[in-house]
């Protein structure tokens, strides 16, 4: 925590030094308004150690809306800030190359170049302004309407060994509701309920983190997601959130009810729970293996997948994987089973996509979408909620129909 407490203050501190150094000291002497300056950041900080510190445990679970308006407000001051001061310094960077290159061609002054090597910073100036305020619309957006512009995305899986019965066949998935993020807005849950039931797939299910840190944050959305519906049901998988791993418990007997409760909560719901096991899924005369792993991620995630168990029973038959982690696809997936399509979430895609590129990307291979390995594919779905910054532009919440299409030999 405290390392989040120190970069948090150098992100909002380190441009507000610049700004303050390189325009605001030379354009005001007076001391009045040179100090309204840190007011915006000396109140966030405030804020950032109220509830942080003098909070309690926990203060995400207890105050996840608060925490997040604050992780907006924190957003939408510095990142356009950082972007005014990056072009800025660019600026200072150009001017100086373009001195030096005459300084030594033309023998100048440094500070009276000659042209064509005259680079003034204003230009750059402007682009900062304009970048900036380009990047706080799309900040206010992204916490006002993104987080809730849910889309709904067709896409298709061709296989052989697809049996003909199953030629057509739609699976809807869903993943990350992150369900406490969503307290005090039922109404978005209601209407993504409303959706998913529009696209009348014959198949739901769920790849993982129904909650953030504690399971009664379900308790008052289990009426409305229990109005779910297909007609071959719905199915769940873990994923790293639903442990309850990120909530401080008095003993591990807390920890272990809070799962025992989860699991609890969604068979009331009406949905089936995949831990390490599996279902067999007919349809139209044929069969087909619905797979289902608790969470496998890379360090420091949890890994508690037993794939070989979850397997057992279904040789020979095509076969679907519910796998939270899109990690686990090439580290066990791929490499120990010949499973054909599975199905992922976990990566959000950071909750930022533009023009086609993520910063999610820097950590996971596959993060937003199909990939395929010959025939195999992996799915990873962008999810639909989020983890305390309540967010998304570009990376919409996402609900996925996937149909699966028999090919000929």
């Amino acid at each position: 925590m405290h390392r989040i407490t120190l970069i948090l203050i150098l992100f909002l501190l380190l441009p507000d030094m610049y700004i303050y150094l390189v325009y605001i000291v030379k354009k005001t002497r007076n001391i009045v308004w040179r100090s309204t300056y840190w007011l915006p950041t000396a109140m966030l900080v405030a804020i950032y150690m109220y509830y942080i510190y003098m909070t309690g445990d926990n203060a995400l679970s207890h105050h996840p809306q608060g925490i997040g308006r604050l992780a907006v407000a924190v957003m939408l001051f510095a990142v356009p800030k950082t972007v005014f001061m990056l072009c800025s310094l660019l600026g200072i960077l150009m001017r100086g190359i373009s001195r030096l290159l005459s300084l030594v061609i033309f023998r100048t002054p440094f500070r009276s170049p000659r042209s064509p090597f005259v680079t003034h910073r204003l230009p750059y100036t402007l682009l900062g302004l304009i970048l900036g305020v380009i990047s706080f619309a799309n900040i206010l957006y992204g916490a006002i309407a993104g987080i809730t512009r849910f889309e709904v995305k067709d896409v298709e899986y061709r296989s052989a060994n697809i049996p003909k019965g199953f030629d057509g066949y739609r699976i809807l998935q869903l993943s990350d509701i992150h369900i406490g993020s969503w307290l005090g807005n039922p109404e978005a849950v209601r209407h993504l309920v409303s959706l998913v039931n529009e696209q009348k797939a014959d198949l739901i299910v769920f790849t993982g983190d129904l909650v953030n840190q504690q399971s009664h944050e379900l308790d008052g959305f289990k009426e409305i997601l229990s109005r779910l519906h297909a007609p071959d049901g719905i199915y769940s998988i873990l994923g790293n959130h639903d442990y309850g791993i990120y909530y401080r418990w008095r003993n591990r007997k807390e920890e272990t009810a809070n799962l025992e409760y989860l699991i609890e909560q969604q068979k009331e719901m009406g949905w089936k729970m995949l831990n390490n096991e599996h279902d067999i899924l007919y349809h139209k005369g044929d069969s087909i293996a619905l797979i289902g792993v608790e969470n496998d991620g890379e360090p420091p995630f949890s890994q508690f997948a037993d794939l070989p168990k979850a397997m057992q029973g279904t040789e020979g038959m095509f076969r679907i994987l519910l796998s939270h982690n899109p990690t686990h696809w090439r580290r066990e997936v791929l490499p120990g089973s010949d499973i054909e399509l599975t199905l992922s979430g976990h990566t959000h895609a950071m909750q930022m996509e533009m023009f086609g590129h993520s910063l999610a990307s820097l950590i996971y291979p596959e993060w937003a979408g199909m990939y395929y390995e010959g025939k195999r594919a992996l799915y990873v779905n962008v999810g639909i909620g989020y983890v305390g910054l309540p967010f998304r532009f570009g990376a919409w919440p996402e609900i996925t129909v996937i149909k699966l299409v028999s090919e000929n030999e």
